[in-house]
């Protein structure tokens, strides 16, 4: 019996835009979030951005333009910011690092 260890990585068939999704899955190794668990996420975002667009002038046209806004965080297509990307992982404990960030450095010298 041929034990090939590629049969048990984890791997979904991209479906439209959802990069994100796919993304997340593979990283964790399995079918952890679907498109509607990043949509939740994305409108905590999008609340979370309201309510702190709202301290200050709740009249000024800027807030008035930004609650015009379609969502930042996610779209139709499937599309998910960077910001949904990281409220997933942080479900999880693990948090997103910019690789050229000082804290990456350690990482990137020595991976494991």
């Amino acid at each position: 019996m041929d034990d090939d260890p590629m049969d048990s990585i984890f791997h979904e068939k991209q479906e439209g835009s959802l990069c994100a999704q796919h993304c997340l899955n593979s990283l964790l190794q399995g079918q952890y979030f679907s498109a509607v668990d990043l949509a939740d996420i994305a409108q905590q975002l999008d609340e979370a951005e309201r309510e702190r667009m709202a301290e200050g002038d709740v009249t000024s046209q800027e807030y008035q333009q930004f609650l015009q806004q379609p969502s930042s965080n996610m779209d139709d297509s499937g599309y998910f910011s960077v910001q949904v990307i990281s409220g997933a992982l942080k479900i999880w404990g693990l948090e997103i690092m910019p690789f050229a960030s000082r804290d990456a450095i350690g990482a990137t010298v020595s991976p494991e």
